[in-house]
């Protein structure tokens, strides 16, 4: 059974979506603040964590923050709030995605497996079907061992953003929109997807090295061999 925490400070919405979650089969933890939430997640060690925005004591993008600092677990935000200045801090954070309230059930647990199959199952969802390492100036990139190294340095990529750099390394020099990066490394084409892509792409190029990623203006990215 998949163990999830639920960080959630409305009482009613922490028991709605809990509930709801438990009838999908997981094993659902939860916590009423941010503090509490830190303390449950090192204790728990879920598979997948689901994390609020507006907590009390500390926000849910400090949160995630705190998380990602010593997991590589995924992590999901969700937020009442329209603001995308929000939405970009948690995913700048570290957020593998968000959901905006109010929100289908079956479009968060859509979203909770398509994060974990980045976190579990690279070997059967990674673009690439090649096995050898492929080298790209200073960085060098394994699918094999779903390791990368820059400059002979092992760089610790979140699975998200590993699967991102390996599909823009199955097709080197390609143009690649932000719908087409959406399906293929959220298996979902979205219409947010504008600041989800930009956000991780910013991310990875600043772990691999500005030069690698290249934008083209109104259509997308370019991964420069």
């Amino acid at each position: 059974m998949t163990s999830l925490l639920l960080v959630e400070g409305d009482a009613l919405w922490r028991e709605v979506t809990s509930l709801a979650l438990r009838r999908y089969g997981y094993e659902v933890h939860t916590a009423v603040d941010g503090n509490d939430g830190l303390a449950r997640f090192r204790e728990l060690r879920p598979d997948v964590a689901v994390v609020d925005v507006v907590l009390p004591g500390l926000d849910g993008v400090s949160l995630v923050r705190r998380i990602r600092a010593e997991s590589r677990a995924p992590v999901l935000l969700i937020s009442s709030r329209t603001d995308p200045v929000d939405v970009v801090l948690g995913l700048e954070a570290g957020a593998d995605d968000y959901v905006t309230k109010p929100f289908d059930i079956p479009v968060l647990v859509a979203r909770i497996r398509s994060a974990l199959r980045r976190a579990t199952d690279y070997p059967t969802t990674a673009p690439s079907p090649r096995t050898s390492a492929m080298d790209f100036g200073d960085l060098r990139i394994d699918p094999a061992a779903l390791t990368v190294r820059r400059s002979g340095r092992l760089l610790d990529l979140t699975p998200t953003e590993l699967k991102l750099l390996l599909t823009f390394a199955a097709r080197p020099a390609v143009v690649l929109s932000r719908t087409t990066l959406s399906e293929r490394v959220w298996n979902c084409p979205r219409s947010d997807d504008k600041r989800l892509v930009d956000v991780h792409v910013q991310r990875l190029r600043h772990k691999i090295g500005d030069g690698h990623i290249v934008t083209v203006r109104g259509f997308g990215y370019r991964f420069e061999p």
